[in-house]
Parts: C-alpha cells; sequence; structure tokens
C-alpha cells in the first residue's frame, strides 16, 4: 500500500490556509460591503490572494498542481459569486463602494488567475489548456 502521508499533509496545508487567511478575507470583505467602506473591503481581498499564494506555494514544495476538485471549487465558486454580483448590480441596490469593491474582488481574482496559468504553463500552453482543435475526436485534443 503506498504512503499517503504526502497527499495528507498537503490537503491539511491548503485546508490550514484556507480555513485561516480565507475566511478572515471573506470577512474583511463582508465588513467592508456592510460598512461601505471600499479600503477594508479591498484589505479582504488581498488577504484572499494571499491565502491564493499560500496554495500555491504548497503546490511548489509538494511539486503538484491544484487537484481537479480544487480547480472545480474555485471556477464554481467564482462564477456563482459572479452571477450574484451581477444580480445584484442590476437589482440596483448596490452602492458606488459595493460595486467598486466588487469589481476589486473579481478583477483581481482573474488577473491573478490569468497570471497563474501564465508562469506555470506559459503563454501557449495557457492558451491550450483551453483551446480544443476541431478536428480532434469527440471534443479531446489530438496530442
Amino acid at each position: 500500500m503506498p504512503d499517503k502521508s504526502p497527499d495528507v499533509d498537503r490537503g491539511i496545508l491548503v485546508f490550514a490556509i484556507w480555513a485561516v487567511f480565507g475566511f478572515l478575507g471573506l470577512g474583511l470583505f463582508l465588513e467592508g460591503m456592510a460598512r461601505d467602506v471600499w479600503g477594508l473591503a479591498a484589505a479582504g481581498v488581498a488577504v484572499v490572494i494571499v491565502a491564493f499564494i499560500g496554495h500555491i506555494i504548497v503546490n511548489g514544495i509538494f511539486d503538484t498542481g491544484f487537484a481537479p476538485g480544487e480547480t472545480a471549487l474555485g471556477i464554481g465558486t467564482y462564477g456563482l459569486l459572479g452571477l450574484l454580483f451581477v444580480l445584484g448590480a442590476l437589482r440596483g441596490g448596490m452602492t458606488t463602494s459595493d460595486f467598486h469593491a466588487g469589481l476589486t474582488f473579481f478583477g483581481v481574482l482573474a488577473a491573478g488567475f490569468l497570471a497563474y496559468l501564465f508562469t506555470r504553463h506559459g503563454l501557449r500552453g495557457a492558451f491550450s489548456r483551453f483551446h480544443v482543435p476541431r478536428d480532434a475526436p469527440h471534443g479531446r485534443s489530438a496530442r
């Protein structure tokens, strides 16, 4: 039976990083939205970015990338929050500070995601992660 200790250690580290920095950043962001203070919300975004960078460092230490479940959770959460932000903006109950805080959050996370892809896979490799050639059978790449 193979030793699962590195996977367990990595999982605990990632969980601890997101439990501390992720929830702290979320709390600061929500407090900034509640008090209508963009600077506080932006500080929350900065702490979430610290959690993301910590996750990348742990991936580098354990010589791994993001697990498929982590990727699905991250992209799904980003999409759901984006939908809620758009619906909130369309409803019209957002203050200017809330709107700017949301744009800061989504803009910084999108830029960070692209920066991660470009530094991890290069410009061409990042594009090939999403591009599927037309001649590929059943949506699979012909590599």
